[in-house]
C-alpha cells in the first residue's frame, strides 16, 4: 500500500457558495432548490438547515415543515461550475491525476507529490487552506491508501476537517471494524437489511462472518466485493477522464398530468435537447429511454435498441414516441425523462452508396446539425419543431 490517496469533498457546496455571495445569507439555514410552495427537491442544505434533518434530494414541502425559518434559493449551475472549475485548478498545482466524480469533490493521488509538497495530510491542509483563501469556501479532505478508505474518511470531521487513515494493514482493519456497515461504499438500504438479518450491524461483523454465510445472504459476487471493502482493499486507479456513457434530461410537471398530447410534446423537447447534446459531443446513440414517474412517486423506465445507432433529431423523436405510445396512462404523471446510452463515436456504416436508407440517415443527421448551428446562433426559439 505505497499509494498516497486524497478525497476532498467541499462543505455543503452549492449552499455555500449561495452564503458567500450574499453575506445576508451567512449563518442562516439555506436551502438550495425549488421553492417550498412548488413542486420540486431540495439540491442543496447548508449546515444551518442540516441540523433541522433537512438533506438533498427530500421533497422541499417537506424540508420547509422542518425548517420553517429555511431561505430557499434558486440553484445557480453556471455559478457553481465556475467555482468548481476554480477548485479543480487548485488541486491540479498539487498533482496532474486527479479524478473529479462531481462539481464538489475528487479523487487525486498525491504519492508522486509528496517530495514537492510534504506528506498527504500536508497536502490536503494546503489544499483546503488554498481553497479557503481563493474561494472562501471550505473544504472536507481524507487521506488513506486507497481511494475507498480516502473517501470514506473525508465524511468523518465534517465541515472544514481532516481525517488520516492508518497505513499498515492491522491498523486498517482496527479503523473499520467499529463503523456501521453502512458506511461500506455499495451497502445500501436493501443491502444493509439483508446483513443486519444475520448480525450483521458494523464493519467488525463483516470482516468476521463467513464466506458461505455471506454468499447466502448476499449472492457470490456482491459477498467477494463486501469483504475485500471491509478489510479496506481497493485496487482502483485514478481515472483522470470519464467517458461519458448516457446522457439524458427530464421534466418534472408543476401539477401531475394526464393529458398524453401534453406529454407527447414535453417528451420531443427532452429528445431535442437529448439529441442537441449528443451532436455537440459528436456521439451515436445505441439505445433510447423513456422514463416516466406517477404520482405516488412509482417510476418505470422503458428502452428499446436503434439500429443503426444514430444521433439525428427524427430517429431519437420517433423512438421516445414510440416508447410512450406503447404506456398506458392511466395515473397522473408527475416526471418524464428520456435519455440515450450505448454511446460509440463513429457513425453507422454505409451499407452501399446506393443504400436508400442509410442515405436519408444521412440527410437527416446534416438537417439535424444544420438546425443546431441555428439555434446556436439566433437562439433556441429562431426555429420551430417540424414533426413528421
Amino acid at each position: 500500500m505505497d499509494h498516497v490517496f486524497l478525497h476532498v469533498d467541499m462543505d455543503a457546496f452549492f449552499a455555500s457558495v449561495e452564503q458567500h455571495d450574499n453575506p445576508d445569507l451567512q449563518g442562516k439555514p439555506v436551502i438550495v432548490g425549488s421553492p417550498a410552495d412548488r413542486r420540486g427537491v431540495v439540491a442543496a442544505a447548508s449546515y444551518e438547515a442540516r441540523k433541522f434533518g433537512v438533506h438533498s434530494a427530500m421533497p422541499s414541502g417537506e424540508a420547509a415543515r422542518r425548517c420553517p425559518e429555511a431561505i430557499f434559493v434558486k440553484p445557480n449551475m453556471k455559478r457553481y461550475q465556475d467555482v468548481s472549475r476554480q477548485i479543480l485548478k487548485i488541486f491540479e498545482r498539487f498533482t496532474p491525476l486527479v479524478e473529479p466524480l462531481s462539481v464538489d469533490e475528487a479523487f487525486l493521488d498525491v504519492t508522486g507529490s509528496e517530495k514537492l509538497f510534504g506528506s498527504g495530510v500536508e497536502i490536503g491542509q494546503s489544499i483546503r487552506k488554498a481553497v479557503c483563501t481563493e474561494t472562501g469556501l471550505t473544504a472536507s479532505v481524507g487521506v488513506a491508501p486507497n481511494k475507498f478508505l480516502a473517501k470514506l474518511a473525508s465524511d468523518m470531521d465534517k465541515p472544514d476537517g481532516l481525517t488520516l487513515v492508518p497505513f499498515a494493514r492491522d491498523a486498517i482493519v482496527e479503523f473499520l471494524a467499529p463503523l456501521p456497515v453502512g458506511r461500506i461504499w455499495g451497502v445500501g438500504g436493501v443491502t444493509q437489511k439483508h446483513l443486519e438479518a444475520i448480525g450483521i450491524r458494523t464493519v467488525g461483523d463483516l470482516q468476521r462472518v463467513s464466506m458461505p454465510q455471506l454468499i447466502r445472504s448476499v449472492g457470490e459476487h456482491s459477498a467477494g466485493h463486501l469483504k475485500l471493502l471491509a478489510y479496506g482493499e481497493d485496487a482502483r486507479e485514478i481515472v483522470t477522464e470519464h467517458e461519458e456513457k448516457s446522457i439524458s434530461k427530464e421534466h418534472t410537471f408543476p401539477k401531475d398530468v394526464v393529458q398524453r398530447e401534453t406529454l407527447r410534446q414535453v417528451l420531443l423537447t427532452l429528445a431535442d435537447e437529448v439529441g442537441t447534446r449528443l451532436r455537440q459531443k459528436e456521439r451515436y446513440a445505441s439505445v433510447v429511454r423513456l422514463k416516466l414517474r406517477w404520482q405516488g412517486f412509482k417510476t418505470i423506465t422503458r428502452q428499446r435498441q436503434l439500429r443503426p445507432a444514430s444521433c439525428d433529431a427524427f430517429s431519437l423523436r420517433s423512438a421516445a414516441l414510440a416508447l410512450l405510445k406503447a404506456e398506458s396512462i392511466d395515473n397522473p404523471v408527475r416526471l418524464i425523462g428520456f435519455g440515450v446510452s450505448g454511446l460509440c463515436d463513429r457513425p453507422p456504416e454505409q451499407l452501399s452508396l446506393f443504400d436508400d436508407a442509410a442515405e436519408a440517415r444521412e440527410k437527416q443527421e446534416t438537417l439535424s446539425r444544420s438546425v443546431d448551428a441555428l439555434r446556436t446562433k439566433f437562439g433556441g426559439s429562431a426555429i420551430g419543431r417540424v414533426e413528421g
